[in-house]
């Protein structure tokens, strides 16, 4: 098909949308390290992860031979509402920038909750209902995970109790007022209200808190209340199974074009986007059926693949949790407030931590000055307020564009954009004012984090 007739927008019909969900691990030659019991240090059985989460996301956790798994009725009537989402082509973009590169975005901001967490909180909410729990209990950064999974569970008539990243919480109320809205409890992290709470904010008075002591205290009330589990917005294999839809959906897309992408791009805090958006493409090149150069954008003040250590750490600064192989900052390590986005994990998806040692992807870290700048751009020639989470994504697909201006090269780049900034606007507001900072932490600061890092051979 002529270049011209690709549409502003690529839909695919309803009856095209995935009915699997596509594990990258069976493709791996190397597979993620396992979960690690922090007691005893060997692999987490299923019977002890299932003190935490779903039957049925455990299996899920720990498959890494079938390639593609079922995608329930329920859930898929659930996708209709908002899948298949459109993959657009950034005809003014291109334009803006003079550029010969061909640039699409794969867009998951269409559905009430604003971002693709949505895809693997109803798959989670689903889970639960299926195993008779009364709720689920989790944590949220910027509140677009909470926001997803509230709605979930209001769907299923399940109590969500959401753990909220405190200064996210002051600085993003409408998000929380979002979540409160859909029946959910709305707690900001760490509190007094946990055990392991009382304990960080002891050790760290005034705190605006992190991922990792959010999930610590929403594994504490899930594993002490009856009838309750924990679910996690990112990071787990079975979040980058469920987004994988996004992926799957952006190949047939392009597929049905006959485009190529050249390099793909998503933003990284804990992997759930950017697992699902290159998922089914590394497994082209996995398999040696293809070739892609995949990015990573993580920010600059919590650069987990760019200046971690791909060690044994746990998943939590409470240290509650099991021990993942990732790259990681140290469970201690705690951003900076003034970091203004949700990406504020301390480590990395196993699986792409994985895929990132073996050469498979690259990772860049960029300041969040210039991420703002990048949104604004954005926002100002394609009409949609991006979330300050996707600017990343934006960022490094206008430095790549640029670079083929200089070059010549007509290069095709597809980044993910993985929600909409409408409840980020006091953190627009400080970019506007020019009272946004950018904080990189020194190797002194990261090497805080790193002193805690267990000693796992």
């Amino acid at each position: 098909m002529k270049e011209r007739e690709i549409p502003y927008k690529i839909y695919l019909e309803e009856n095209e949308m995935p009915t699997k969900w596509y594990n990258v691990r069976a493709d791996m030659k190397n597979k993620p390290a396992p979960l690690l019991n922090p007691a005893t240090l060997e692999p987490m059985t299923a019977k002890e992860l299932g003190v935490v989460f779903c039957d049925e996301l455990v299996a899920q956790e720990l498959n890494e031979t079938d390639a593609y798994i079922d995608i329930p009725t329920e859930i898929r009537d659930f996708y209709k509402m908002y899948r298949p989402s459109p993959l657009v082509r950034a005809y003014c973009l291109e334009k803006k920038l003079d550029t010969p590169a061909k640039i699409y975005y794969k867009f998951e901001g269409n559905n009430t909750s604003g971002s693709h967490k949505l895809n693997s909180a109803i798959a989670q909410a689903y889970y639960a209902k299926q195993q008779g729990l009364k709720g689920v209990t989790t944590e949220t950064g910027a509140g677009q995970w909470g926001t997803a999974l509230s709605m979930a569970c209001s769907y299923f008539d399940l109590d969500c109790k959401v753990y909220m990243v405190k200064v996210s919480y002051e600085q993003k109320p409408f998000r929380r007022e979002v979540m409160r809205t859909y029946g959910a409890s709305v707690t900001p992290s760490p509190s007094m209200t946990t055990e392991v709470g009382k304990k960080i904010l002891s050790d760290h008075p005034g705190t605006g808190g992190s991922l990792g002591c959010a999930i610590s205290e929403a594994v504490e009330v899930a594993t002490k209340t009856e009838g309750y589990r924990y679910v996690l917005g990112s990071v787990l294999n079975q979040v980058l199974l469920h987004q994988s839809v996004i992926g799957l959906e952006a190949k047939a897309a392009l597929d049905k074009y006959g485009i190529e992408p050249d390099v793909i791009i998503g933003c990284a805090g804990g992997g759930s986007n950017l697992g699902g958006l290159i998922s089914p493409f590394m497994g082209e090149k996995l398999r040696g059926e293809k070739d892609y150069q995949f990015i990573a954008v993580e920010p600059a003040s919590c650069p987990s693949f760019t200046r971690g250590k791909y060690a044994y750490d746990f998943c939590d600064t409470g240290m509650v949790c099991p021990l993942a192989k990732m790259y990681t900052l140290g469970s201690g390590f705690i951003p900076s407030p003034n970091h203004a986005g949700g990406l504020r994990y301390h480590g990395m998806s196993s699986t792409l931590s994985q895929l990132y040692d073996d050469g498979l992807m690259e990772a860049r870290s960029v300041e969040q000055t210039s991420v703002f700048e990048a949104a604004e751009q954005f926002a100002r020639v394609e009409g949609i307020l991006p979330a300050p989470e996707s600017s990343h994504a934006i960022r490094v697909t206008l430095d790549e564009a640029l670079k083929c201006k200089e070059t010549g090269e007509e290069k095709t780049i597809v980044f993910g954009l993985t929600g909409t900034g409408y409840f980020d606007m006091v953190a627009y507001e400080k970019f506007h004012n020019g009272e946004m900072v950018d904080y990189v932490p020194t190797d002194a600061d990261l090497a805080q984090g790193f002193a805690g890092l267990p000693k796992v051979q």
